[in-house]
């Protein structure tokens, strides 16, 4: 009796723990199905199934506590399971907002962008700046005019004023001795151009009576009669062409008068710039913002010796030209050499162009006065002077400071004489070597400041390209 009443009692405490299992997973199942548990199968969670398998083994050891003293309906009694706490549902999902349309375009494109527009911006200032200067264009070519012989002068200045004269009178005896330089050169010009305008013309005809001789002869077969069509066509052109002819004329009356009101504004502008250019030079400073201040007043000095020893370098190497081709021309017996020296001399501030123009002259006149040998001897002296000016006496004595690509001489000399004809041709390739030189000295300038710690100069980054909130990598302190 003993021994079944002992095998019922094992045999309870089993049916018991087997019913506190299930109604652990029951509650396990039910908490998944309402959200209550993060998806590990209840294993975080122990207040339930602790509870459950607590009751289970209380009511375990009152089962064989009552078993053991003979009371068997103890045994069938379920033990009482715990309630389950359900834990509260989860929020709902945010929804995940927009980002910046800034941080979406790619940098490249976002830097293509705020490139462009300044771009643009700047494209648009320059052709405003075109039209400005093509309206006032007389103005303009006087006070670059004026500022070429001030830098060819100031130097003479200088020197009277080391001599103990004064200010004034340094200017006025300099700026009077270079207008009458100046003076006498254009008349030597005219005087010689009128004295052999005669025999220039008889010897023209002459050449012309030539070439027309040895283009029958040539192996072109042309004809008398093909001449005399050519020469009968550029007649009547010339008739039928006798009001544009006259409106050219008349085109050219008005040229002269802005010419010479050019010319007397250069004078004014060059005296004025002689007496107080240090006085203009700090009143102009004083209209550039002060954070760039310093920096314009270091490139100032450096582009008026830029541009100094650019009209410096130029009146040498054009004195040479002219007077070595002016030689060979001589010793060559082509009429009108000394005209024509000055006009090599003239010429040869435009670069490039110029020196081609007036070597071209001097080839075309003996060609017609002389014949093909001796235009081809005057084309051998033009080509070696100009070889040895652009391979010595350029480098030697402008130097480095003055030294611009060829591209750029080009360019510039095309452009200029785009916007103001001979003028713009002639003040082209200074600019572009005082640019240079400011620019060089700019950036060697802000690259020296930023190296002390003074920062940038101008305002911080800023717009798309910023990077705002992102620390410097090399920054100890980010």
């Amino acid at each position: 009796m003993a021994m079944r009443e002992g095998w019922l009692g094992r045999l309870g405490n089993r049916l018991n723990r087997m019913e506190a299992r299930l109604n652990e997973r029951r509650a396990e199942v039910e908490a998944e199905s309402s959200g209550d548990l993060p998806g590990n199968g209840g294993r975080g969670r122990a207040t339930p199934a602790g509870s459950s398998r607590a009751s289970a083994a209380a009511a375990a050891g009152e089962t064989g506590a009552s078993s053991a003293s003979g009371t068997a309906t103890a045994v069938a009694a379920p033990p009482v399971a715990a309630p389950v706490a359900h834990a509260p549902h989860l929020a709902a999902p945010t929804v995940p907002t927009r980002p910046d349309p800034a941080s979406v375009v790619p940098w490249g494109m976002r830097v293509a962008a705020e490139a462009s527009w300044r771009l643009l911006l700047l494209a648009g200032m320059l052709w405003v700046l075109m039209k400005v200067i093509s309206e006032v264009r007389l103005v303009v070519l006087a006070f670059a005019a004026a500022m070429l012989v001030t830098a060819m002068l100031q130097p003479f200045v200088v020197r009277l004023r080391r001599l103990g004269l004064p200010r004034g009178l340094a200017t006025a005896v300099t700026a009077i001795l270079g207008f009458v330089v100046i003076g006498l050169v254009g008349w030597f010009v005219v005087w010689q151009v009128m004295e052999n305008l005669d025999d220039l013309s008889d010897r023209v005809r002459d050449g012309i009576n030539e070439l027309k001789l040895w283009a029958l002869d040539s192996p072109f077969h042309v004809t008398e009669k093909q001449i005399n069509d050519i020469a009968k066509n550029l007649s009547e052109t010339i008739g039928t062409n006798t009001e544009q002819i006259t409106s050219a004329g008349l085109q050219g009356v008005t040229v002269l008068v802005e010419v010479l009101t050019g010319i007397l504004l250069a004078m004014f502008s060059t005296l004025f710039l002689l007496y107080d250019g240090k006085r203009i030079w700090t009143w102009a400073l004083g209209l550039v913002p002060a954070a760039a201040r310093a920096g314009v007043a270091g490139a100032g000095p450096r582009a008026w010796r830029t541009l100094t020893a650019y009209v410096r370098g130029t009146v040498i190497v054009a004195l040479i030209d002219a007077i070595f081709i002016g030689l060979g021309i001589y010793f060559l017996d082509v009429p009108m050499a000394v005209p024509l020296a000055v006009f090599i001399f003239l010429f040869a501030f435009i670069p490039l162009v110029g020196a081609v123009v007036s070597g071209a002259l001097a080839v075309v006149v003996a060609l017609v006065t002389q014949g093909v040998f001796t235009a081809l001897m005057v084309l051998l002296v033009v080509l070696a002077v100009q070889q040895i000016e652009g391979h010595v006496l350029q480098p030697f004595i402008l130097g480095r400071a003055v030294r611009v690509h060829p591209l750029a001489v080009v360019l510039s000399v095309a452009a200029g004489g785009m916007i103001a004809g001979i003028g713009g041709a002639v003040v082209a390739v200074p600019l572009v070597a005082v640019t240079n030189t400011v620019v060089g000295y700019l950036k060697a300038y802000s690259r020296d400041q930023h190296h002390l710690g003074a920062g940038m100069i101008g305002p911080g980054p800023h717009g798309s390209t910023a990077l705002g909130g992102v620390p410097d990598r090399e920054d100890p302190t980010a």
